[in-house]
């Protein structure tokens, strides 16, 4: 829904008055008349803005604070952050950028189709959002998202895929694409059209392509699921795209020594299928970067235990120890940006500490 405008004017006035540019509108704009100004803070109210723009890659270039101290979060469509928590001192204006992929539908690729236009969310412990511009991308480098729930867009609360919360750990020209889908493995991804079909035209020279799918390969022999992993990466790279291969998030399955078990928590399937083991078998044979999230998750979950792993998924909300709560979800997504680092797949510039 379109938020509303009464709110609008009295932030309109304040900014001004503070001489805030809400919208600056370049000087060749002026002189031509047929080119319209950057979308601003009109389409604002307090907690909420709605652009009416069409599908597409866009930069949003937000000014935060006010009279005081304030501290303010963004989010925006299905549930992504966009912005983490940002400080600003009372009487102070910080200014931050970051790029945004819209799409319909906006979540999950079989999902609800989501509002058209652009949603934001403004949120954080004391909000204060001052000014804002929305501009098309012109230069931005997508990174694209195919994988299952543990990845994916999720709709509603409690749920959150690390692919949700990672695009608040990129800077502006660089978007996040988010393809994932709830319940698919690489047989059904590879077989619907609404799926791989959809998603490997979308791929830019340049692009990358983050492969995250075994949690639903429960009756994938192994051949096959080689084969699958090794067409995904054969379609990206026909596409001029870097595939990267990621293995799974582990599932929280405790021994009682309490380390995770063998089976269950690190994805091994009934017919003894070990998915990350292929998964860096494929990387190391095709010469395809390797996220190996389930070391790290592994890594993690271990040194937490038993207790101190229960905040990372929803086990005291639904008892499910395969999905991640939002807390859970954004850890996970900063394994994903230390990694995507580690292995120079972007530029230090291109991200965000924290």
């Amino acid at each position: 829904m379109r938020p509303g405008r009464a709110p609008v004017r009295a932030a309109v006035t304040t900014a001004v008055a503070l001489g805030i540019g809400l919208s600056a509108v370049p000087a060749q704009a002026q002189q031509h008349k047929e080119r319209p100004p950057a979308p601003g803070i009109e389409n604002c109210t307090a907690t909420a803005c709605h652009f009416d723009l069409p599908p597409g890659t866009y930069d949003v270039r937000v000014t935060l604070g006010g009279d005081r101290a304030s501290s303010t979060a963004l989010g925006g469509e299905t549930r992504r952050a966009l912005l983490p928590e940002t400080a600003a001192p009372a009487g102070e204006r910080v200014v931050r950028s970051f790029t945004v992929n819209v799409r319909t539908p906006e979540g999950e690729p079989l999902g609800a189709e989501g509002a058209p236009g652009l949603d934001l969310t403004v949120g954080g412990t004391a909000p204060a959002l001052a000014g804002i511009r929305v501009t098309p991308a012109r230069h931005a480098r997508q990174i694209l998202l195919v994988g299952d729930s543990t990845v994916c867009d999720q709709p509603g609360d409690p749920y959150s895929g690390w692919g949700q919360q990672l695009p608040q750990y990129l800077r502006k020209g660089l978007s996040v694409a988010n393809y994932a889908d709830s319940g698919e493995s690489t047989v059904s991804y590879l077989g619907n059209p609404l799926l791989w079909d959809t998603v490997r035209p979308l791929i830019r020279r340049g692009d990358l392509v983050l492969i995250q799918l075994a949690h639903n390969d429960k009756t994938t022999d192994e051949a096959t699921y080689r084969a699958n992993l090794e067409s995904l990466v054969a379609g990206v790279r026909e596409r001029g795209g870097e595939p990267v291969l990621v293995t799974p998030v582990v599932r929280r399955w405790f021994n009682t020594d309490g380390t995770l078990d063998n089976g269950t928590a690190l994805l091994v399937n009934g017919l003894g299928v070990d998915h990350p083991a292929v998964i860096r078998s494929v990387a190391a044979d095709r010469d395809v970067p390797l996220i190996d999230l389930t070391a790290r998750t592994k890594e993690l979950v271990e040194s937490l235990g038993a207790e101190g792993s229960k905040a990372l998924y929803l086990y005291n909300e639904k008892r499910d120890n395969t999905h991640t709560s939002v807390h859970g979800a954004t850890v996970y997504a900063d394994l994903v940006r230390q990694e995507l680092l580690n292995l120079r797949l972007v530029p230090e510039g291109a991200v965000r500490v924290g």
